[in-house]
């Protein structure tokens, strides 16, 4: 009897899934590290990890900077994603959000540096790759000075309505059809590969509009000289939701030529939501970006509850397409403040990663291993066994001509004590892990994905003793004075290309697409827009 009880459990545990990819991964990588076998180095992924606000007192303290980039060496990641542009603030020292009037603070570290420059010295001193997040890209709060001073740039629904609610709270948007609203983010990109030696920009989900904004008289005005019609009252008419996902696209164009006008070997990232909700509902046409070649690098945000319809979303036949032309990987949420993931799970998803030939970005950094149900050692050592070798991302760096951090006023506040605005819970709303009762997991619903949340009221965390570093002070900055372009709703716009008589690409008859509509799917041949004068300093 009792070994028909220990023949059953071992029969049940061959079962499990996790064990499956664990089994795996282990002998594939036994396999490659065994010298008759080690012909060549593992192929290389993206292993990255996102540093945003919540990771303040990591980023502003010197120590526990050090300390942070050290042990993501030693357990082979290879990439960050520092958060610089985040509720409309600008985190660096940046003139242009100066002199536009909305940056409030002075962005310094608690030893006086600048804490952008320390995390790049560093990530490169250990061979990490950094790659600064403009991470609310045309989103902001309705309270924040961007919003405020430049009321003229928002858009709204066709209601009127100019907000809409996220896991941040409240916010605007910024027009992306407007060329002031497009010259502005992208000369604070600009001035981020100006100041700083990074290796490449990250936008998000927030590289987009919401698809039922888009109503205000600006961009009417457009639609009408262009089309001959009235915007549809249905925000997600076909035609509709088409022009507005090709003037995003057209911007994107632009933006992709301006960073490489700046350097050529830069790694332009997006880190987008599924295919069909990105587009559907946010207008962002990522896998049309990738196939003209506009994007170097795509890490796809899957932060699905459980892992059946997390594997799912990794096997969509747009994430195997795009693998074949660029690095591609996936999001994987490691955890909240309020809300701890155990590391099992987080290994059943980077295992069905790996087993997909995609590479991993883990959200935030602090989760990993200081907001975690096991003990930090514990799940330092489980992210080494799924990265036991190196997966280099070298690139050869052109160092920008180097300006001068520029100066803020003294009499602003830090910002590590900067509360821009109140972020009102949603206690009822859990993007992360619940969906609407009405709607099905995988069918389409634009709250159902995830745009990060903000949290601006630190909890101060005692200071651990590490080595100490350097302190630098930055010299006099240079001004940076950027011509802006601007346009008047009723004054006469050319007409952008448009695309006519193309039929559009079908994907493959057996995909197996969950939602009721399949993606939309753009011409192979659609024209690109003009070229962009880049900003010259």
């Amino acid at each position: 009897m009792r070994w028909d009880i220990l023949d059953q459990s071992w029969q049940s545990l061959l079962k499990s899934r996790f064990l499956q990819l664990f089994l795996a991964t282990f002998f594939s990588t036994l396999l490659l590290s065994h010298p008759i076998f080690a012909f060549s180095p593992p192929k290389t992924e993206i292993r990255g990890v996102w540093l945003t606000t919540n990771d303040t007192e990591t980023l502003l303290d010197q120590p526990k900077l050090e300390e942070a980039i050290a042990q993501l060496s030693r357990l082979n990641f290879n990439t960050v994603y520092p958060v610089v542009w985040n509720s409309g603030y600008a985190l660096y020292p940046s003139a242009i959000a100066e002199k536009k009037g909305i940056q409030p603070f002075v962005h310094r570290g608690f030893q006086g540096q600048d804490p952008l420059t320390d995390l790049i010295d560093k990530a490169h001193a250990k061979g990490l790759l950094v790659l600064p997040w403009f991470e609310f890209g045309f989103m902001a709060p309705p309270s924040s000075e961007l919003a405020k001073k430049h009321s003229q740039w928002l858009t709204h629904k066709r209601d009127g309505k100019q907000t809409t609610i996220s896991a941040a709270g409240e916010v605007v948007w910024l027009n992306p059809f407007r060329p002031e609203v497009q010259q502005f983010i992208t000369s604070l990109v600009l001035e981020v590969m100006d100041l700083y030696d990074v290796d490449g920009i990250q936008f998000d989900d927030h590289l987009s509009l919401p698809s039922e904004l888009g109503y205000d008289q600006y961009t009417v005005n457009l639609y009408k000289q262009e089309t001959e019609k009235d915007p549809p009252a249905n925000p997600e008419d076909p035609a509709w939701l088409k022009w507005r996902a090709d003037k995003l696209t057209a911007y994107v164009s632009k933006l992709n030529k301006a960073i490489k006008s700046k350097k050529s070997n830069a790694i332009f990232s997006v880190s987008p939501n599924p295919y069909d909700t990105a587009y559907q509902g946010h207008l962002q046409d990522w896998f049309n970006w990738v196939k003209q070649d506009l994007v170097d690098e795509i890490v796809v945000q899957v932060y699905r509850p459980d892992l059946q319809s997390f594997v799912r979303q990794i096997e969509k036949p747009e994430i195997k397409e795009t693998l074949k032309k660029i690095p591609t990987g996936v999001g994987i949420l490691t955890g909240l403040r309020n809300r701890q993931i155990e590391m099992e799970f987080i290994q059943e998803k980077v295992l069905a990663a790996k087993q997909h030939g995609l590479g991993v970005s883990f959200f935030f950094y602090d989760s990993l291993w200081n907001y975690a149900p096991e003990s930090k050692l514990q799940r330092q050592e489980q992210f080494l066994a799924l990265f036991p070798y190196p997966a280099e991302r070298k690139l050869e760096t052109l160092p920008p001509p180097g300006l001068s951090i520029p100066e803020i006023p003294e009499d602003t506040t830090r910002i590590d004590e900067f509360k821009p605005y109140p972020t009102e819970e949603y206690n009822n709303f859990d993007p992360y892990n619940e969906l609407p009762n009405t709607i099905d997991d995988n069918g389409f619903n634009q709250q159902q994905e995830i745009i990060i949340p903000v949290e601006n009221n630190l909890d101060n965390q005692p200071i651990e003793n590490n080595l100490p570093a350097e302190i630098t002070t930055p010299e006099k900055p240079q001004e940076i004075i950027l011509p802006v372009e601007t346009a008047n709703p009723n004054e006469t716009i050319e007409n952008q290309p448009g695309i006519d008589n193309n039929p559009p690409y079908q994907p493959p008859t057996e995909a197996d697409f969950d939602d009721d509509f399949p993606p939309y799917q753009p011409p192979e041949d659609m024209p690109f827009v003009e070229d962009m004068k880049p900003y010259e300093p």
